[in-house]
């Protein structure tokens, strides 16, 4: 099913909170799909292209960092797909600022607030690729 509101690639490793997310943006309109580590995220990544990613910071296997770098390593268009971080850290804030990330939030996260942080990044990400 094509999302008109925009693809998004949540990657949380965190049961509860994956299904939540999905969920709610799934729910919002959002063509979704769930890795649980950058690892899972990287082999979406090889068969569909989200416009944005809400990426986890804290995982096993292959932590956000991790990932971003792997990401940045691919070609074309993917290397470009924005990242919004969703984090517990404490240094959270160096750690977006060296990601690159459009966005930020805080776990625990208010439901709504990331449903409008996506909403309004999808904006951007979506006119950015066209």
């Amino acid at each position: 099913m094509l999302s008109r509101r925009g693809r998004v690639l949540v990657v949380e490793d965190e049961d509860t909170i994956g299904a939540i997310l999905a969920e709610a943006l799934a729910e919002e309109g959002f063509e979704v799909r769930w890795a649980r580590n950058g690892r899972e995220a990287l082999d979406v990544l090889q068969s569909w292209l989200p416009h944005l990613i809400l990426l986890d910071l804290m995982m096993p296997v292959m932590d956000g960092e991790a990932f971003h770098a792997a990401q940045q390593r691919l070609s074309g268009a993917i290397a470009k797909v924005p990242i919004i971080i969703l984090s517990a850290a404490r240094e959270r804030a160096a750690r977006v600022a060296a990601i690159g990330a459009v966005a930020s939030l805080n776990k625990p996260f208010d439901l709504a607030q990331v449903i409008e942080t996506v909403g309004r990044c999808m904006q951007t990400a979506r006119s950015s690729a066209t």
